[in-house]
C-alpha cells in the first residue's frame, strides 16, 4: 500500500473513466492510503476497495434500461434521479453483491465527500461499514435540484461536488504528500457559471449556503483545476483525466459510449503505468 493520496472526481455517468483507471489499479494490485470520492467517485471508489473488478462498469451499465435506476419516472415518482430503493439496495444487496466484508478489510482510509447545506461546508466521512455508511455514498451523489436532501445524524446533506469538486488540497492537509487524481472533465474543460441560479435560490430558501455555492462553483472548480494541472506539470502530482472531448451526459444511457470511456480510463493508467509507479516508488 502506497503512502499517498487517491483524488476521484465526480461527474454522474462520466465516472465510468474513473471506473476504468481503478480497474487497472486492481489489475496491478496498487493500493492507497487515502482516498477521497466525490459524487460518483464514492461510487466507484466503494467497488475499488472491494476489490470487485469490473464492478463499476456493470452497475453504471448494466440497468440503463430500467426506469427505475435512472430518469424522469425515478424523479417523478421518488423525487430522485437515481431510484435510492434500486441504487442502494436492490443492486448491492441482490442484483450485483457489494462484498461488505472485503470492504472492511482494506488497510487504508476511504473517504465519501458530501456537502452540508446547512453550513455550506464538505466533510470528509470515512466510510468503514457500507452496509450504513452507504448512505454517505448516496449523498455525496445526489445531485441538487434533482435528489432529495439526504438527513443523516441530524445533518443535511447533497452532492459533494457542491463544496469540494476535487478534494486535491483535503488529501495534501491530510498529509498526504504525493498524490493521483483522476478527473472526468477533459483536457482543456473549464466550468461555467451556473445558469440556474435562480431555481436554487428558491429550491433552497431554507439553506442560502447551496445558492452561494452555486454561485460561486465555477470559479472555486477552475481555480482548483488551474492548481491541479501546475502540480501536475511541476510533476508534484499525477493527473489522469479523458485526452478527449468526448460527450457524456451526466445521465448518459448510451452503454457503447459509456463502455468506451472506461476502455479509455483503463488504456490512460496502462499507458502511464512506468511514470505512476516510478512516481509513487521515488
Amino acid at each position: 500500500m502506497f503512502e499517498a493520496g487517491l483524488v476521484l472526481e465526480g461527474g454522474g455517468m462520466k465516472g465510468v473513466f474513473t471506473a476504468g483507471v481503478l480497474d487497472f489499479f486492481l489489475d496491478k494490485g496498487i493500493e492507497f492510503k487515502n482516498i477521497y470520492g466525490v459524487s460518483a467517485g464514492a461510487c466507484t471508489m466503494s467497488s475499488y476497495v472491494s476489490k470487485q473488478r469490473g464492478r463499476a462498469l456493470e452497475t453504471m451499465t448494466d440497468y440503463l434500461g430500467s426506469k427505475r435506476y435512472m430518469g424522469a419516472y425515478s424523479l417523478l415518482t421518488t423525487g430522485d434521479i437515481f431510484g435510492v430503493d434500486f441504487s442502494y439496495d436492490l443492486v448491492p444487496n441482490y442484483l450485483n453483491p457489494f462484498d461488505y466484508e472485503t470492504f472492511k478489510k482494506y488497510e487504508g482510509n476511504a473517504y465519501a465527500v458530501v456537502t452540508n447545506i446547512v453550513t455550506g461546508e464538505a466533510e470528509y466521512i470515512k466510510l468503514k461499514d457500507m452496509e450504513t455508511d452507504v448512505e454517505y455514498v448516496r449523498a455525496s451523489s445526489s445531485l441538487p435540484l434533482v435528489s432529495r436532501n439526504v438527513e443523516i445524524n441530524g445533518n443535511k446533506y447533497l452532492d459533494g461536488g457542491m463544496a469540494d469538486s476535487i478534494p486535491i488540497r483535503k488529501s495534501e492537509a491530510d498529509g498526504n504528500v504525493k498524490n493521483i487524481v483522476v478527473m472526468t472533465k477533459p483536457v482543456g474543460y473549464r466550468r461555467e457559471k451556473e445558469k440556474a441560479l435562480a431555481a436554487f435560490k428558491a429550491r433552497y430558501i431554507k439553506y442560502p449556503k447551496v445558492y452561494e455555492l452555486m454561485k460561486n462553483r465555477h470559479i472555486v472548480y477552475n481555480e482548483t483545476v488551474d492548481y491541479i494541472e501546475k502540480q501536475a506539470r511541476e510533476k508534484k502530482l499525477i493527473l489522469l483525466r479523458p485526452l478527449d472531448d468526448i460527450y457524456i451526459d451526466r445521465l448518459e444511457k448510451d452503454s457503447d459510449k459509456l463502455t468506451a470511456l472506461y476502455n479509455e480510463g483503463y488504456k490512460e493508467a496502462e499507458n502511464r503505468y512506468e511514470e505512476i509507479m516510478e512516481y509513487l516508488n521515488n
